[in-house]
């Protein structure tokens, strides 16, 4: 799992770190982490995971302390960064709406899933 900590960190995150079948995750109509969900080939997450890998999303973001959130989640390869854009805006397609309430890792069930590897939060948390 990935989340970018800046706008320049959530542009590489969403553009030139993901992989095209990775999971991307982002709090939707608020300001937050872009996060993305690492893959393994031949594995498909289940909904727990993806929910779980929303509320990472829902919790790096303004809607921390919100009750339930909506988090915008599309593969990878339907994220896209327009020309001349702002920094840590991309344009997405192809998305799902996940409803979510704002957790970290150790509460959103994602650490439980066998076919992604786990990898560290660019943020806070994986600082402690």
């Amino acid at each position: 799992m990935l989340a970018g900590r800046t706008d320049a960190d959530n542009d590489y995150l969403s553009v030139v770190a993901a992989k095209p079948r990775d999971w991307w995750f982002h709090v939707r109509g608020l300001a937050g982490s872009h996060v993305v969900l690492r893959a393994k080939p031949d594995q498909e997450p289940d909904r727990k995971t993806l929910k779980g890998a929303a509320a990472i999303a829902a919790f790096h973001s303004k809607a921390r302390s919100g009750g339930t959130v909506a988090v915008s989640a599309t593969r990878a390869q339907y994220v896209a960064k327009r020309p001349g854009s702002k920094p840590g805006t991309v344009h997405i397609r192809k998305e799902t709406v996940l409803m979510v309430k704002p957790a970290l890792p150790e509460t959103s069930g994602v650490a439980e899933n066998r076919a992604f590897a786990p990898l560290p939060l660019s943020s806070q948390e994986s600082d402690k």
